[in-house]
């Protein structure tokens, strides 16, 4: 994980850690904020790493094929099952079974998973024996576990079972400078893929960019890095090719140039973060306090539907997290 911030600096000390504590792991942070490369990364530093490692999103397996995607099943299980199908825990055997998303599982599911997680036992479906899996499960959330579990949203016993190592992953307006470094990386990893002319920021680009509240964090900015590239033609990306690119920044003004003996957040970079920081978490205590619907939203804080859907655009809020199952 590329970064020098004290933040990111004390997540790599702490997968460093957990690659050699071979029990499960909760991996909470925002979207985009790298969960499953964290989940990787303690996966190739362990003794693991020559077995596979094998990611599911639980919010794409159907509740009716939990146990089949898990577990597999058997020949004759049922009417299309004309062979064996093993599952993912076998798939995963002397490796680790990453589960993103892990919130969106089901009742079943969730049981599905507790039941197994007590002995590491199961039974493909279709019967048969008794089968063991030794496979690590590392399993990663965008949204708080606690808060869900408080809710009645999800088993406080998988809860425990899943949380006996914690990592949070800090966002990435939390990491300071590291913008700066991870917007030049990503900029130069997109000349060397598309095989082009290497390009750089601009001074007002980076500044602009250090001002904003990434709620898409690395992911969003290494979108924007490619956007900005395909979009200009200039050996140097400036604040005006990146506001022509990137709606998010279109009604931000240029700022004037720092001196050398200025500090190194300007004035007006202060404001605009400031600014920005405080409509990110406006908003989202607010689509917390609607459960998601944007009309009871409008209405709690006095503004117009449309309004407040261009906001809620503009800032990268996804209605759907809040809304409850």
């Amino acid at each position: 994980m590329l970064g020098q911030s004290r933040a990111i600096q004390a997540v790599r000390a702490q997968l460093q850690r957990y690659a050699g504590c071979d029990v499960q792991v909760l991996i909470e942070g925002e979207t985009g904020t790298g969960k499953e490369l964290a989940a990787r990364e303690i996966h190739y530093a362990s003794a693991r790493r020559d077995h596979p490692f094998v990611p599911v999103n639980c919010g794409a397996i159907p509740d009716s094929l939990i146990e089949n995607e898990l577990f597999g099943h058997g020949r004759g299980a049922f009417t299309d099952a004309k062979q064996a199908q093993p599952g993912l825990v076998d798939h995963a055997r002397g490796g680790t079974l990453f589960l993103d998303e892990v919130d969106a599982l089901s009742d079943k599911g969730q049981v599905t998973l507790l039941r197994f997680l007590q002995d590491n036992e199961y039974r493909p479906v279709g019967g048969g024996a008794a089968r063991v899996s030794d496979a690590r499960i590392i399993a990663a959330t965008n949204a708080s576990l606690e808060r869900q579990v408080a809710a009645g949203r999800f088993r406080r016993d998988l809860h425990y079972r899943l949380n006996a190592l914690y990592l949070r992953l800090p966002p990435l307006r939390e990491r300071g400078d590291d913008v700066a470094m991870l917007a030049r990386h990503f900029l130069d990893d997109v000349a060397r893929r598309l095989q082009g002319p290497a390009r750089c920021w601009g001074d007002d680009a980076i500044e602009a960019m250090m001002a904003h509240a990434w709620p898409g964090n690395v992911r969003e900015l290494d979108h924007m890095a490619l956007r900005a590239y395909m979009g200009s033609e200039e050996a140097v990306i400036g604040l005006a090719q990146l506001r022509a690119v990137e709606p998010a920044f279109a009604g931000i003004a240029a700022a004037p140039r720092r001196r050398a003996h200025e500090p190194d957040l300007a004035f007006a970079a202060a404001k605009l973060h400031a600014i920005r920081q405080f409509e990110l978490d406006y908003l989202t205590r607010l689509m917390q306090q609607a459960c998601g619907n944007i009309s009871a939203a409008a209405r709690l804080s006095g503004t117009e539907r449309r309004q407040l859907g261009k906001l809620l655009l503009k800032n990268g809020i996804e209605t759907r997290q809040f809304r409850p199952d």
